[in-house]
Order: C-alpha cells, then sequence, then structure tokens
C-alpha cells in the first residue's frame, strides 16, 4: 500500500446512531477547532507562551509517535518509505492542514527528509483569532506531530521546524524536518520544548531559558529589517515581495526630502497608496493629501479644480473658491494621471511648481502656495516627451525622483497576502462568514497574470465572498479568467510536466462546462472516449454526460 493510497472513507468507521468512532482502527475523537483555539489561549493566559508552547509541542509529539506506532501495522505498506509519508497524508486527512509537496528551490543547507508546504493550518488559523498576529512560528501541535512520527519511524532524533507560519504573517506555512545534528544552533531555541522533563521543571529555569532565546530572536528581528517575510505599512500597503519593499524603502527615503516625485506604472498598481505613503513619511503629515484625477476633469474645468476662481470669472462662479493647491497648504497634493493634463495646463503647472504661486481664474494678482507635488502616470512620459504631447521641462521638474511600482505579475508573493486582506475586509463589510481560500483556489490567484492588478484582485475577492457558497472560497467562485488560468513558463528548477498542465487545463475545461463531458470533448478536440480514459487516468472528479 502507498501513502497516497489512504482513504478517509476507510480510514473513518462510526456508527451511524452514535458511539465510539475509529480512525485507522483506533478510537478516534471529533474536537471543534475553536474549542482548541480557546484551550490554547487559556494556556496561554495560564502558563505564559513558553509553557504553552511546551504543553502543545510535548503533545504533538507524543501523539505523532503514537501514530507512527498504529499505522505500522495497521496496513501492508510497499515500502517504508510509503510508512513514512503517510503522516503527512494524514495531517491532510484529519483536516489539521492540507500538505503539498513545494515547488521551486529547494531548501538551503543538507537535504531535509521532510519539507513540505502547509495551506490552511488549523493551529495558525486559531492563533490569529484568538491571539492575532504573531512575530514567530505557532503551529507547535502541529511540528511537534511532525518530529514525533518521523523521530519513531527514522528510529532517531528528528525535528521538524517552520521556516514560514501563516500564523505569523507568511502566506503559508513551510516546514522542513531534519535530524537533530544537522540542525546545528538553529534547533536551541526549540530543544527545551521536546525536553520530556519539560512540564516537571520548574516555570522559572524554562521561562529563563526562553527569555535569553527571545532577546536573541528580537535582536535578529532588528538586523533583518526590511526582509522580514510580510509587512503591513502604516498606509495600509500588505508587501510581502522584494520588489515592492524596494518601492516602499525608496518612498519612505524620499519621504522627509520635499521633492517632487512621479509615480509609474500600470493602472490599478497602488500608485495612490505610494504617493500616501510619502506624504506619511514626510515632515508634512499633519498636512492634508489631496488628491485630484487630471483624466477624469474637463479641460474647462481642470484650471479652476486646480488654482481656484474669482467671483463671477465664468458662469456659474458665485462665489470666491480657492483650488486644490491652497487647499493643500502645508500637506501634499497628488495629481493622478498626469499624463492626460492637456498641454495648455501643463504650462501653468510648470509656472505654479518653479514659482510656488497660483492665480486664481479671474484674478490678476498671484497666490503664494507651500504645497509638496507627488504625479503619477500610466503612461510612459518619455515616449510623450518624444511625440510632442507632453512638455520636456515639465517632465523632468516632475521626475526629481521616480518611483516605479511593479505590476501585479512581477511581484506574485505579494498575491495571497493582499487576497486574504480584501478577503477580511470584503467578508466584515458584506456580512459573509467566508474564512479563506481552497489550495485549489490559492493555486489559481497565483496564475493568474491580474492585467487589472490590484484593483482587479480586489474586486475578484470581493466578487467571490459574494458568491462563495460555503466557508471557503473555491475556484467555481472566481471570474471565469482567473479559474482557467494556466501556469506560465516557470524557473528551470519548477517546470511542471506535460501531463501535470494536461491534466489541470482538462479540470478547468471541464469546471468552465460545469462538468460536460460531451461539450468539453468538442471544445478540446477529442472523442468523448478519449475525454472519459483521461479522467480516469487523472483521477477527475465525475462529471455530467
Amino acid at each position: 500500500m502507498r501513502a497516497r493510497d489512504l482513504d478517509l472513507r476507510e480510514l473513518l468507521s462510526f456508527e451511524p446512531g452514535g458511539g465510539p468512532l475509529r480512525f485507522a482502527g483506533e478510537r478516534a475523537l471529533l474536537l471543534d477547532a475553536v474549542a482548541l483555539g480557546l484551550l490554547r489561549k487559556l494556556l496561554i493566559d495560564t502558563l505564559g507562551e513558553s509553557g504553552a508552547h511546551g504543553v502543545l509541542t510535548r503533545f504533538g509529539f507524543a501523539h505523532g509517535w503514537r501514530t507512527a506506532e498504529s499505522l505500522r501495522t495497521a496496513f501492508p505498506w510497499d515500502d517504508e518509505d510509503e510508512w513514512r509519508h503517510a503522516g503527512g497524508r494524514l495531517h491532510t486527512l484529519q483536516g489539521l492542514v492540507v500538505a503539498v509537496a513545494p515547488e521551486g528551490d529547494p531548501a538551503p543547507g543538507p537535504k531535509p527528509v521532510g519539507d513540505s508546504i502547509w495551506l490552511d493550518s488549523y493551529e495558525a488559523e486559531q492563533h490569529l483569532v484568538h491571539l492575532g498576529q504573531a512575530d514567530h512560528p505557532v503551529c507547535w501541535t502541529l511540528t511537534g506531530f511532525a518530529s514525533g512520527y518521523l523521530s519513531h519511524v527514522w528510529g532517531r532524533e528528528i525535528f521538524a521546524l517552520e521556516t514560514r507560519c501563516r500564523g505569523k504573517g507568511d502566506a503559508v506555512c513551510r516546514v522542513i524536518a531534519r535530524p537533530r545534528e544537522q540542525w546545528g544552533e538553529e534547533i536551541a531555541a526549540e530543544l527545551p520544548y521536546y525536553s520530556e522533563d519539560c512540564l516537571a521543571e520548574t516555570a522559572g529555569r524554562l521561562t529563563s531559558e526562553l527569555r535569553k532565546v527571545e532577546r536573541k530572536l528580537r535582536a535578529r528581528r532588528q538586523e533583518l529589517g526590511a526582509r522580514v517575510a510580510k509587512q503591513v505599512d502604516p498606509a495600509g500597503m500588505v508587501i510581502a515581495s522584494e520588489a515592492m519593499r524596494r518601492v516602499v524603502d525608496l518612498a519612505r527615503r524620499v519621504g522627509p526630502v520635499d521633492s517632487t516625485v512621479l509615480v509609474t506604472g500600470e493602472s490599478g498598481v497602488g500608485k495612490e497608496r505610494v504617493a500616501r505613503l510619502i506624504h506619511d513619511a514626510s515632515t508634512r503629515t499633519a498636512g492634508p493629501f489631496v488628491g485630484i484625477n487630471c483624466g477624469a476633469v474637463p479641460e474647462g474645468l481642470l484650471e479652476s479644480e486646480l488654482f481656484g476662481h474669482a467671483r463671477g470669472a465664468f458662469t456659474g462662479a458665485a462665489q470666491d473658491r480657492p483650488g486644490l493647491f491652497e487647499a493643500a497648504q502645508g500637506g501634499t497634493i497628488f495629481l493622478d494621471e498626469i499624463g492626460e493634463m492637456p498641454p495648455a495646463m501643463q504650462v501653468k503647472l510648470l509656472r505654479t511648481l518653479q514659482e510656488h504661486e497660483v492665480r486664481r481664474v479671474g484674478e490678476n494678482k498671484s497666490r503664494k502656495v507651500d504645497a509638496r507635488v507627488v504625479a503619477a502616470t500610466n503612461r510612459d512620459l518619455a515616449a510623450e516627451v518624444h511625440a510632442a504631447r507632453f512638455r520636456q521641462d515639465l517632465y523632468y521638474r516632475l521626475r526629481v525622483v521616480e518611483i516605479r511600482v511593479p505590476p501585479l505579475r512581477e511581484r506574485r508573493d505579494d498575491i495571497l497576502p493582499l487576497a486574504r486582506t480584501f478577503l477580511v475586509d470584503a467578508g466584515s463589510r458584506l456580512g459573509r462568514k467566508v474564512s479563506g481560500f481552497t489550495p485549489a483556489a490559492v493555486q489559481q490567484l497565483v496564475r493568474h497574470d491580474w492585467p487589472g492588478n490590484v484593483r482587479e484582485l480586489e474586486n475578484a475577492v470581493e466578487r467571490a465572498v459574494v458568491l462563495a457558497r460555503g466557508h471557503r472560497i473555491d475556484v467555481d467562485d472566481l471570474p471565469e479568467e482567473v479559474g482557467l488560468a494556466l501556469p506560465g513558463v516557470a524557473a528551470a528548477g519548477s517546470v511542471r510536466t506535460l501531463r501535470e498542465i494536461e491534466r489541470e487545463y482538462i479540470a478547468a475545461v471541464l469546471r468552465a462546462n460545469d462538468g460536460n463531458r460531451t461539450r468539453t470533448a468538442r471544445q478540446l478536440g477529442i472523442g468523448a472516449a478519449t475525454l472519459y480514459r483521461k479522467i480516469k487516468e487523472y483521477r477527475l472528479p465525475a462529471a455530467n454526460q
């Protein structure tokens, strides 16, 4: 028997009328995940985080060891490796996590005995619900289980550590398992939690030991600084990719200096968020932040909007009205879509930037203004200058510092953190209890190129929250173009096989056709018998005729 052949319908047995449940022949219990989360909170409140960490880790270790013992004789395994791999499969079948093999770069250092991505960890989820985001991994029971299981099957000390954890803000959990001697100093912080006498010894000794570790961790976090895997900026920006960390770092550095800034990038990438970050990082943060979309205001009204007008300057001007430059006095004015500004207005804007003064429409006197200018555009202004559609002198006056915000397809690490943030916002706003995404939906979110960038992602998530039938968003809840997205050409180390791509494409077309095999076969250009054979070969979900 192979680990992947384990089937929940065969492992779980029960009497409909009630009585003991049995899992793999052993008595099992159904426990509410929220109750376990409340227990975790109680343990932390009572014993402190270090004490609770020790209790849950040791419990997980014992559970993993016992599970390995019972599975060893419960099934006729093809070989020892299948027995070793069964632990991860059980994690998934029991609903604790969804364990998948990582793609891309392998873990640094010696080859581990275990390397897994954990999706939807119940432990990370409950920690976030009851205690909020941590600054360290929190899947203590699950890593304890993995350590206990692997230690038994390998016959020596194996320790599983989280290198990423959703409970501390990462997109997923990643767990590496190695023998004790291969970990070196990295395992020192975790050993006290695995000690058999950790609960019998005085809390003082354990607390003292762990305080030293916590001081080291704090120092390490300060040293890493901007390399933290995920940051939430005060301006509300969710940052997980290196590309966006560079953008934010540049925005923060230019913030305290009053230079004019040009923010460039495709529509929907978050240029206004970057502009607000510059404002918040400046000495003008106490002043107003005033924005205008230059492409959304008719040419005849744009001058009045920016510079104001005097009473009687034109029909409908019943009173004096200051413009946005005056409204932004002491603060920042954000000129969005500056590339759409008409040539006549470009000349007047250039004068304002050079002289730091405005003249209201219908007046002869100038008024001094003190507003920092941050402009943004989705156009290539250098090409616009070359085509004589944008003034060269204004271009260089705006582009003292240029910040390019990369499109979402160039910073895929940001997709899932952003999607989860939008999910929480939309669920709260719409009153829908949707807690996350299925693994299949996560896969499609990451695959899609998002031509509309962050704005498209936000709208797609809101649509999915509205349409979701259960507590998690599935592929069918996403827009069609997202659900049918195919993997692009990957780096050499993570290229997928043609078999994998064919399986996923057939599954996507079946979903698009609501499982209709006849229509799917016709669209794929194959016979119905061929499609039926491939559905059976790839073990795709049952489909309609």
